[in-house]
């Protein structure tokens, strides 16, 4: 037997779709607190210290939190070439607003206290604060238009062809809608932090905003769903089903209409676990934050992102990206795929060092435990920005 026939091919596109939710919940739970905490750095800092303890809270480790996304991307490049393709074109401009937002904060924390000038720190907080929320933002837009369908269509020789016009028929109103839950997700998140790694009024105020952080995720993630029950189209297979084929989206009818997305909950009841999840974590979070607990609520909000990433795929599996202008060239886990032998060697690089990321992630956290203390910042003692 060859080796990589140990796994069977549709399991491995299973596995690889679970991989890729795992990597893109990662980058949100890791990435995203530092994002939430440059979104409120004008809002919980009213003064250059306060500042500095919000800079320094997310600053030593920031940069290896990008891991996530980097994994991300690479998953969806080599496990999902199609995907890749339709995405990283058809949004060019989005994926080119998010990638100059996210240069803007490397920048942005090496630069900020160079110079000793209010205007020039007030200008690159505010460069921080666009870092933040520009990129949380435009991935929740993104999102919002996966769920109602991406106009590209495949030639007959498998060429992507997309139908789009111009970057503002991608903010539609449920579009906007998905991408202030995310900026609403990821505030939470990072008030959460910020309560964990801060003390006095930086806390105070993180407090005060997560709360209201949290039940805006509430109510944006429930009024979400009935607005998708209710008024947005989901893709459903009307040919058989074929997992274990080659990867040709073509060799398939899709049907769309009302409802659809939501008959995965419907067939596997358990599924329900998902949105169940991303409402009782925002719900804890806003009773934990009030309770003044420390630790606990940038768990709860932990838990609530799981929930709310993990509805929208299984909402949608077998389905990766919709297409609204042809659904039979809409992407799926059975028919976008890399090969049988590229998902399992990349499997294996996987099994290698994922775990090692995690470990070492693991150990930079337990060095950096404790929060930023104003002294040690007017001192200048162990903290760079």
């Amino acid at each position: 037997m060859i080796l990589h026939e140990l796994i069977d091919y549709t399991t491995l596109r299973l596995i690889w779709w679970v991989l890729l939710g795992v990597l893109l919940i990662g980058f949100a739970v890791m990435d995203g607190f530092d994002l939430g905490a440059a979104t409120l750095l004008p809002f919980v800092a009213r003064n250059d210290l306060e500042r500095r303890i919000v800079i320094n809270s997310v600053g030593p480790v920031w940069e290896g939190n990008q891991v996530w996304l980097i994994l991300g991307g690479g998953a969806i490049f080599a496990a999902w070439p199609p995907l890749y393709a339709v995405s990283f074109s058809g949004f060019y401009l989005a994926m080119f607003a998010i990638l100059f937002a996210l240069i803007l904060r490397p920048v942005g924390f090496k630069y900020r206290s160079k110079r000793e000038s209010p205007t020039w720190r007030s200008r690159w907080d505010w460069a921080l604060f666009i870092g933040g929320v520009v990129p949380t933002l435009i991935m929740g837009v993104a999102v919002g238009n996966v769920l109602q369908g991406v106009p590209f269509h495949l030639g007959s020789d498998l060429r992507i062809f997309y139908d789009g016009t111009t970057l503002f028929e991608l903010l539609n109103p449920f579009a906007l809608l998905a991408g202030l839950l995310s900026v609403s997700m990821i505030v939470m998140h990072g008030a959460s932090w910020l309560v964990l790694k801060t003390t006095g009024e930086v806390a105070v105020r993180s407090r005060r905003y997560g709360s209201i952080a949290a039940l805006a995720t509430i109510a944006l993630f429930a009024l979400g769903g009935l607005w998708l029950w209710a008024g947005i189209d989901g893709f459903r297979f009307t040919s058989a089903v074929v997992m274990d084929g080659p990867s040709n989206p073509l060799a398939k009818t899709v049907e769309r209409g009302p409802g659809i997305w939501f008959e995965n909950y419907a067939a596997h009841p358990w599924t329900m676990v998902a949105p169940a999840l991303g409402l009782a974590g925002a719900a804890l979070a806003l009773l934990l934050l009030r309770m003044r607990r420390e630790l606990l609520p940038i768990l709860a909000s932990a838990v609530s992102i799981l929930g709310i990433i993990s509805t929208v795929g299984l909402s949608m599996f077998p389905f990766i990206l919709p297409s609204s202008v042809d659904p039979r060239s809409s992407l799926t886990v059975w028919d976008a795929s890399s090969s049988h032998l590229t998902l399992f060697i990349m499997l294996v690089v996987t099994v290698i060092f994922i775990p090692l990321i995690v470990a070492y992630t693991s150990w930079v956290y337990r060095v950096l435990w404790g929060k930023v203390e104003e002294n040690e910042i007017r001192d200048g003692t162990g903290h760079a920005y």
